[in-house]
């Protein structure tokens, strides 16, 4: 059995995060600096994130925000470094398993450098670390973050998504949404074949607003999501107002705090509505949910995942490594429609989200 020993017996004097994307990943890690921040509330944490990213996370109190660019290239590892220089932490928390994340850690000075183990690192990132971090019992994406809290000796893992939000962007939200009740559609994932149908959505969307609800549509200005978007409308009966590519990520945020439910694929704003507690249904059929699905949201959850990897590898689930993934690219359609209305309604009187209208009361949003 391996002996623990927290590394640090007293709080650290810094601390450097190294996280650069994605924003799911990110909202994950904004729980770990929370959890370090509430035992050890004079440890200087700096962050080093995507530049992207970075635009969610500038309003986090007592944490020196460090935007990385890797569109720059080389030009922005000579940014970062020259940012750095001078400065030496006590430890060093490489959250990334990718080699263009190891390499930024090149030029930043650190006691000692925490990644994950074998287990869990991709890419050779334990030849940029000297300190492994065990994986814990959990597979989930978030447990594994969190575990390097307690490697350094953090005693309280409770998760804490506490983001302030802008009293701007959540006016907006406010006004956009007239307190009515709403279900966002962040339809579109980072790879198109995470997505699941326009037609699927477009049910959901109608079924929504004979509920009750008004319903928007929410993305990045991406060509692939603003065209995903127009399917999703073509199909619907009543239209569902379109804020795709209309928003920032911190006013997106601030939207999915004044929604009642956010729908979504494995992807970002499906984490972003942890940070704000708002419900999710997610929609899973590539990667294990209990990987990466919403952390407090179970009971929203519409997976294939099992059925589509033990037919694809012929082995039960509990045979297969946590990180397999199903390769078929088409396994989002095996998700019926009327699985993810059914987990709707469900959702809606598991957190007592009531809402009723008769048909012709039902207004079109456009």
């Amino acid at each position: 059995m391996r002996h623990i020993m927290p590394l640090f017996q007293t709080p650290p004097r810094s601390l450097c995060i190294l996280r650069l994307s994605a924003i799911g990943d990110c909202c994950h890690a904004l729980a770990l600096i929370n959890a370090i921040r509430r035992e050890w509330p004079d440890t200087r944490i700096t962050w080093i994130v995507g530049k992207l990213e970075a635009t969610l996370f500038a309003g986090l109190p007592g944490v020196e925000i460090i935007p990385f660019d890797k569109g720059q290239g080389w030009r922005g590892y000579r940014q970062l470094w020259q940012q750095l220089a001078g400065r030496r932490f006590d430890a060093l928390l490489h959250l990334q398993a990718a080699l263009r994340a190891s390499i930024a850690t090149l030029g930043i000075r650190a006691d000692v450098k925490l990644g994950f183990d074998r287990e869990r690192a991709n890419d050779g990132q334990w030849l940029f670390t000297n300190h492994q971090v065990p994986s814990p019992a959990s597979p989930h994406v978030l447990d594994g973050f969190l575990a390097f809290a307690g490697e350094l000796g953090v005693r309280d893992l409770t998760p804490d998504w506490h983001l302030p939000i802008d009293p701007q962007d959540r006016a907006w939200a406010r006004e956009t949404l007239q307190g009515r009740p709403t279900l966002l559609i962040c339809a579109a994932a980072s790879k198109a074949f995470k997505n699941w149908t326009a037609e699927g959505y477009a049910a959901v969307a109608d079924h929504a607003a004979k509920r009750g609800f008004q319903v928007f549509l929410c993305g990045g200005p991406a060509q692939l999501e603003r065209d995903l978007a127009r399917d999703i409308q073509a199909h619907c009966h009543t239209q569902p107002g379109n804020l795709v590519g209309q928003t920032r990520l911190p006013q997106l945020l601030a939207l999915i705090g004044e929604a009642s439910l956010v729908l979504a694929p494995d992807t970002g704003p499906a984490h972003m509505a942890t940070i704000t507690g708002t419900p999710v249904l997610g929609l899973y059929a590539h990667h294990n949910p209990a990987r990466t699905g919403p952390y407090h949201c179970p009971e929203g959850v519409v997976s294939v995942y099992q059925t589509c990897v033990e037919a694809e590898t012929g082995k039960p689930l509990a045979e297969l490594g946590w990180r397999t993934r199903v390769k078929d690219p088409l396994a989002m359609q095996r998700i019926e429609p009327t699985r993810v209305i059914e987990a709707f309604d469900r959702l809606c009187a598991h957190h007592g989200i009531a809402v009723s209208a008769k048909p012709n009361e039902v207004s079109e949003i456009t």
